[in-house]
């Protein structure tokens, strides 16, 4: 529990009292192309391994950093006035999750990550890939013949929003596949649904929202699928 609370307090250090307003400002306007971003996520290295003091643990301060990086570009591509509230109680969620997966796997149920079989690391990396970009653009290319010709020069919509949320949603889903939470994946597909039906009622359009539909049902039955085999290829490893 102290290795835990460590990793907690770090966070929280890094997350608000050694990250100023305007580094905040900074990043949401140069997004990943400001260096207040790396230097945020190094400084949450930093007072991790500080807290930590001991070196062997670098791998999973490495893991840990890699995650709040990743974590918080997507938050500054979706980052919208009305939705900052949720997205600020979701990103530290996210980060509180991993540093509980961390201490579960460093303290409860030990991993020796200099022994893991490259095979796991291989098949791990590939498949988060898989669920980012590639699908991203097969399921782009797979409904474009339907996709609906709006013109709406009011559309306040973020640049790319649609295809960070994607990203984060197949890899929501695939987490709670195979850590075995599927009542999440029911809560995720409600969540969306609500959060979506205002927008496609407001917009009139039926195509629209048949559009909007199967795409949805694309990505998440992709990222099931990933998820039941991304299991079934990891007990023949």
């Amino acid at each position: 529990m102290t290795l835990l609370l460590k990793l907690i307090l770090a966070h929280f250090l890094g997350d608000f009292l050694f990250q100023s307003s305007k580094w905040v400002k900074a990043k949401e306007l140069g997004k990943a192309k400001a260096y207040q971003l790396y230097l945020h996520v190094f400084i949450h290295f930093a007072l991790t391994m500080l807290l930590i003091w001991d070196w062997s643990f670098w791998p999973w301060a490495t893991a840990i950093t890699a995650s709040h990086l990743l974590i918080d570009s997507i938050k500054l591509y979706l980052q919208q006035q009305k939705y900052k509230r949720l997205l600020f109680f979701a990103d530290q969620f996210l980060h509180l999750l991993v540093l509980f997966i961390v201490w579960y796997y460093y303290e409860i149920h030990p991993l020796n990550v200099i022994s893991i079989n490259p095979n796991y690391i291989l098949l791990w990396a590939t498949t988060l890939f898989i669920l980012t970009q590639p699908l991203s653009i097969a399921i782009k290319i797979f409904i474009s013949k339907w996709t609906p010709n709006t013109e709406d020069k009011e559309n306040d919509s973020l640049e790319d929003a649609g295809q960070y949320i994607g990203y984060l949603e197949r890899l929501l889903v695939f987490t709670f596949i195979i850590t075995n939470h599927w009542e999440a994946v029911g809560f995720l597909i409600t969540a969306k649904s609500v959060f979506r039906f205002g927008d496609l009622k407001a917009s009139k359009e039926r195509k629209l929202t048949e559009y909007v539909l199967i795409g949805t049902l694309i990505s998440f039955g992709t990222a099931i699928s990933i998820a039941l085999l991304f299991q079934f290829v990891l007990q023949l490893i």
